[in-house]
This record gives C-alpha cells, sequence and structure tokens, in this order.
C-alpha cells in the first residue's frame, strides 16, 4: 500500500503513538547482500532516516528516538568506527538546516564524551541549532546502552542521598525516571527494530516496559516511510492494558 493511503488510513484510526523509537538494524546486511563495503551501509541507511523523521511529522508523532551507536558499537573495527563518526558529521552537515524549518528539536544523548572531537562539536551545534523547536523531538542515541544509562541514575540518586538531598525512602519509579536522558520525554508507545532480529539489544531498557514492539523483516536502508506507516498501522490495532484487564 502506498504511504498516502497508509497515511489516511492512520488519521481515520485516531491513535497515534506520542513517542516511537527505533533500533536501525541491517546496514552491513543490507551492504554484504550487495558486496559492498559495509561503511556503504550505514551511508544508505541515511535517507531512511529522513523518510522516518518526516513521515513522523506527517503522521503527527511528538518524539522520535533512534538508536545511531550502542556502546557496545565502540568495539567494531576502528575504520568503521570512523566512518561511522563521519557520518554523523556529514548527516548533520546536510539535514540540519531542513531539520530546523522543519520544526524538528534534535538531542543527542548518550555517553558523548567518547565521541571524536569534530563528531561532538557537530553534535553540539545541531543541538542548539534546533533548541527552540517543538512541533517534532528528534532523539538521536550515540554511544548509548540501556543498562550503562541505569547506572548512571543509580550513582546520581546514591550521591544525593549520600548527599543530603533525597530521602532513601523517597526513592521511587519517579526518582530515577527523572534521571535518564529521556526525562522530559513520555515513554516510548512503539518500538520498531528492523532487519528481522528479535530482540531491543540494550535499547531504552527502563522506558520500553509497557511499548508495543514490531519487528521489520526490511534492512534498515530500505525502511521507508511506507514502512513506518505501516507500523503505526500495526500499533493502532493493539490492545495497550498495561498489566490490567478491560473493565
Amino acid at each position: 500500500m502506498k504511504a498516502a493511503e497508509l497515511l489516511a488510513k492512520i488519521r481515520v484510526n485516531g491513535t497515534v503513538p506520542r513517542h516511537i523509537a527505533i533500533i536501525m538494524d541491517g546496514n552491513g546486511r543490507w551492504a554484504r547482500e550487495r558486496n559492498l563495503p559495509r561503511p556503504l551501509g550505514h551511508r544508505s541507511g541515511m535517507k531512511s532516516v529522513r523518510d522516518v523523521v518526516e513521515g513522523s511529522l506527517e503522521a503527527g508523532v511528538d518524539v522520535l528516538s533512534l538508536f545511531a551507536f550502542s556502546q557496545e558499537n565502540w568495539q567494531r573495527p576502528p575504520a568503521e568506527v570512523r566512518a561511522l563518526m563521519a557520518l554523523l558529521q556529514e548527516f548533520i552537515a546536510r539535514e540540519s538546516e531542513d531539520l530546523r524549518a522543519q520544526g524538528v528539536r534534535v538531542r543527542v544523548l548518550g555517553d558523548l564524551s567518547r565521541l571524536a572531537p569534530g563528531a561532538a562539536s557537530a553534535a553540539e551545534q545541531l543541538v542548539a541549532r534546533t533548541a527552540e523547536n517543538s512541533r517534532l523531538t528528534l532523539n538521536l542515541f550515540i554511544s548509548y546502552g540501556g543498562r550503562a544509562e541505569l547506572v548512571r541514575a543509580a550513582r546520581w540518586i546514591a550521591r544525593d542521598v549520600r548527599d543530603g538531598r533525597l530521602d532513601p525512602d523517597a526513592v521511587d519509579e519517579e526518582a530515577l525516571s527523572s534521571r535518564l536522558y529521556t526525562s522530559d520525554c513520555p515513554d516510548p508507545d512503539l518500538l520498531i527494530r528492523t532487519s528481522g532480529e528479535q530482540r531491543i539489544s540494550n535499547f531504552l531498557l527502563w522506558q520500553s516496559a509497557y511499548a508495543e514492539l514490531y519487528m521489520s523483516p526490511v534492512l534498515w536502508p530500505d525502511f521507508s516511510r511506507s514502512d513506518l506507516f505501516e507500523a503505526i498501522t500495526a500499533y493502532q490495532h493493539r490492545d495497550r492494558r498495561f498489566g490490567r484487564v478491560p473493565a
């Protein structure tokens, strides 16, 4: 079904996920199937990023979170890591003006201390340039791991308790949630993974406790606006009970 038809169905159904998170998987396999170097798979995936951002704007999504580079990805061959950092800078240079003009607020989340200086500077400039936008929040997770994020929050809580800023009996879900990278965002309603793999790979572990999962067989460089809209229409037919039963 064409994107326009799917978008019309989404609007008829009415309920759109406020927050969509995507594990962008399959760049390497896409390149291997074409006998291309892995970095070319990552480069080809850049067009899918633009497609899902524009599709999210059209569908009325509030927050889009993209898992771009995990902490475990630092263990990949150095040449591939350098290529990924260069692609990040290229993406920012190419897309920053359009993102700003379309009302997208970009945030780059993760352990950014490990980024190459050029990539870190480009990310900082993109965040500053789009900070006043409010139509869509785009969270780019780079050098991120869900377990590391929870450890970071636990250390923050421990320091606050030690220094008398927080009563131990006041440590609850809100205390932890407020110390996560996504503290000002709603939890993901829909978590998409591309390439057919059936795991969440240490992404938004706490936040995705009640997210609806959608596993697409499409490799990320081939993931289109229509694929995004198909995931949203599937979400619209889910029965979200959050552990409860219908009245």
